[in-house]
């Protein structure tokens, strides 16, 4: 499974997804999303780019030919809102995502990012197939509505950054071991006071995972893969969606990890070679 974005690079990701996939597209189930624009190429934090939402109807028609030009191909598996735009219902965003689906330019739609009560709504135009939503040991948000819901209604959800971006991981120690033009040191948890008290959480994961001889990568994603909750989530109810599914689950963050593990029941993953894949948000 490949999740990219338009908006990402901005507007170049796409290309490079698409160079990849010339001649084997059918060897990848093939995601990108929709719902934000650049609205300043350089004005924000370290010259990089400013975004906002635009869940336009005529926005959407337009983004699909585009993604599709850029990615090379004439359907996407799963076409996503990146986030809902709060001035316009969901309503109508998703009904032209929908017309995407109706021309045979993408099979399923997903949401990124939403309430219980804006999957509802857009439920009620069309079917939604996936929600992704960041979800691990320190961003467990989802437990309460979201995840709940998905798994009462067949609906998968796609968990990014289980892995905390990467400080779960045991990857970082301070805020100077972020590169300088990291993503991260822009985010609050990554911050010299909050990243110092949050390394009392990777230094627990790190205590079990060597009490059990695993990575902390492998504890860090155990939790949400024996979540009751999240595998009955990724079970469609509907046929239709089966294939999908199960190329999703197949390549999730949950099974790398666990076939990984099988393949060598006497050899923990050596971190510094073997990682844990995962789609990027």
């Amino acid at each position: 499974m490949i999740d990219t974005a338009d908006v990402y690079g901005p507007y170049t990701n796409e290309e490079l997804v698409g160079r990849a996939l010339t001649g084997r597209r059918d060897s990848a189930v093939l995601a990108t999303k929709v719902g934000r624009v650049v609205v300043d190429p350089t004005g924000g934090p370290d010259n990089l780019p400013v975004l906002a939402g635009d869940g336009r109807p005529e926005h959407i028609r337009a983004s699909i030919d585009a993604s599709l030009r850029r990615l090379g191909t004439d359907h996407v598996d799963l076409y996503q809102l990146h986030r809902a735009d709060p001035q316009v219902p969901i309503e109508e965003t998703w009904g032209a995502m929908a017309e995407a689906v109706a021309a045979g330019k993408a099979r399923h739609l997903g949401l990124s990012e939403v309430t219980a009560e804006q999957i509802q709504r857009a439920q009620a135009v069309h079917p939604v197939t996936t929600v992704q939503s960041e979800f691990s040991l320190w961003t467990r948000d989802v437990q309460a509505e979201v995840l709940p819901y998905c798994r009462q209604h067949g609906i998968g959800l796609l968990p990014y950054s289980p892995l905390g971006r990467g400080f779960l991981a045991g990857r970082f120690a301070s805020f100077d071991q972020l590169p300088r033009n990291d993503h991260r040191r822009r985010l609050p948890r990554f911050q010299q006071d909050n990243l110092r008290a949050n390394l009392a959480i990777a230094t627990k994961v790190r205590e079990v995972a060597d009490r059990i001889e695993a990575t902390p990568a492998q504890v860090s994603l155990s939790p949400l893969r024996a979540r009751e909750a999240v595998a009955r989530s990724m079970k469609w109810s509907e046929r239709k969606r089966s294939e999908l599914f199960f190329e999703c689950h197949r390549y999730s963050v949950f099974h790398t990890a666990e076939a990984r593990q099988r393949s060598r029941p006497h050899s923990p993953l050596n971190p510094s070679t073997e990682k844990p894949t995962c789609a990027q948000p």
